[in-house]
């Protein structure tokens, strides 16, 4: 059945989908798979398909923001979807996170608005473990700076508080924020869905997120870096699940 939002149905044969939310990191994609189609661009829902070591995948963006990537992974899921891992950006927490690195989600603190409306707060924003697992595996494989730990995933970039807010995440641990990792855990969990979450770093801690956003726009060298390495490591991730 064709889904009213991403416009795909049952038709596109994988049960594999990177997502990343800007539509533009769909060409990111397409460099790095073979027989590249692409199949659907319906409000900020862009999707392609094609070939990565002889496997389909399903590449679709999400926008921004937890709701709208709550709709993704619903709507996925309703087309046969089993294992999504996001591939975002995301600004550090901890000085020791460079430009380009690569942070792997084990769980989000849930600060955002979709997940909450799911669910009461106690239930947590995990990443299957399984496909952690292999995301670890395809990053150490292939020699990326990356870190694994926890997500804030809060719902604005501009509320009154927002460096208030990092300070204090910062101190208890939290790796980066983004505003889509809790939503894709939670609604994943609640629906059955393996999720990860890749996170290339674009903001160096107690840095100007507006410049260094506009950096990375601009393909800043270390962060378009990021984008590819990202792109590679959920890639070879999938390859490793669909082999076990």
């Amino acid at each position: 059945m064709l889904q009213p939002h991403i416009r795909l149905d049952e038709t596109i044969g994988t049960p594999y989908a990177l997502l990343p939310g800007d539509p533009a990191r769909i060409d990111s994609i397409s460099s790095v798979l073979d027989n590249v189609k692409e199949i659907a661009f319906n409000r900020e829902y862009r999707s392609i398909t094609g070939e990565y070591k002889g496997r389909k995948i399903l590449a679709m963006s999400t926008g921004m923001g937890g709701c709208s990537t709550g709709i993704a992974v619903e709507e996925l899921t309703r087309i046969g979807v089993k294992a999504m891992i996001r591939i975002g950006s995301c600004g550090a927490m901890q000085t020791k996170i460079g430009l380009g690195d690569l942070i792997l989600a084990v769980g989000a603190v849930r600060d955002d608005g979709a997940s909450q409306a799911y669910i009461d707060l106690r239930y947590p924003a995990l990443a299957d473990i399984e496909l952690l697992n292999a995301c670890i595996n395809s990053a150490k494989k292939n020699g990326f700076p990356y870190h694994i730990g926890l997500i804030h995933s809060h719902e604005s970039f501009y509320i009154d508080d927002n460096e208030k807010q990092k300070c204090f995440w910062s101190q208890k641990g939290v790796l980066g924020a983004d505003m889509e990792t809790a939503a894709l855990f939670t609604i994943g969990r609640l629906r059955g869905v393996k999720t990860a979450s890749i996170l290339n770093n674009v903001v160096t801690f107690q840095s100007d997120t507006a410049q260094s956003i506009a950096g990375y726009a601009d393909g800043e060298k270390r962060t378009k870096q990021g984008e590819i390495n990202e792109i590679v490591t959920a890639l070879d991730a999938f390859a490793l699940m669909s082999e076990d």
